[in-house]
């Protein structure tokens, strides 16, 4: 009995080794580095822009981002809201934290880092609270700012596939409840929720703007 219990559990989570801490496949490691590197590139030019903005009303003049194609694609209006900044601070400067994180995450289990339940649930808390900040920013983009910003939704699309991959793998690896069915779903089909999620997202952007877009 107690030499078939571990490897039992071994075969069912082949990333676990006996101590009980956790690895991940390439194909995670990667995902988090590359979701990350977008977050953390998206995060780094609304914050120069937002700068630049700052600096030109600072002197009496006035600063058009780059990404202010339209009047429904403008960062300007994104970044001079009052929801781009909810914390006290330009939500951008949170974004280079927590995708700086994902990135050295990423790198660690690309080495062959391995980290106890309490790390990858930590893990998952950060990336649930990013995928909720990032549905309050979706609903107050389209329906109070009514403006896009393109590098938002970078950063949104980054931030759904990170949440629902960590999620995906805990589950798979028994760290969160599901059953049998569900964990062979969820290594089967691991790209179809965070497909539908970014695809619903799109599906109210266009309909949010269908005047706009077929005029």
């Amino acid at each position: 009995m107690t030499t078939t219990a571990p490897l039992a559990n071994a075969r069912a989570h082949p990333d676990r080794p006996p101590g009980g801490a956790v690895g991940a496949r390439p194909g995670l490691a990667w995902l988090l580095i590359v979701s990350g590197a977008a977050g953390l590139l998206a995060s780094w030019v609304i914050t120069v822009d937002k700068t630049k903005i700052l600096e030109a009303k600072a002197e009496g003049d006035t600063f058009t981002p780059g990404c202010s194609l339209n009047p429904v694609v403008s960062c300007g209006n994104i970044m001079e809201s009052d929801q781009a900044s909810v914390f006290g601070f330009s939500n951008p400067i949170l974004g280079l934290v927590a995708y700086g994180i994902l990135i050295c995450v990423g790198v660690t289990l690309l080495a062959g880092a391995r980290f106890p339940r309490w790390y990858w649930l930590t893990l998952n808390a950060g990336c649930l609270f990013g995928v909720l900040f990032v549905t309050w920013l979706q609903y107050q983009s389209l329906y109070e700012i009514n403006s896009l910003c393109l590098w938002c939704c970078l950063a949104w699309v980054a931030t759904i596939f990170a949440f629902w991959y960590v999620t995906g793998h805990n589950m798979r690896q028994g760290m969160l409840p599901a059953s049998g069915g569900l964990k062979g779903v969820v290594g089967e089909f691991h790209w179809v929720v965070p497909v539908l999620h970014v695809g619903v997202i799109g599906m109210l952007v266009l309909t949010r703007w269908w005047d706009f877009w077929t005029s």
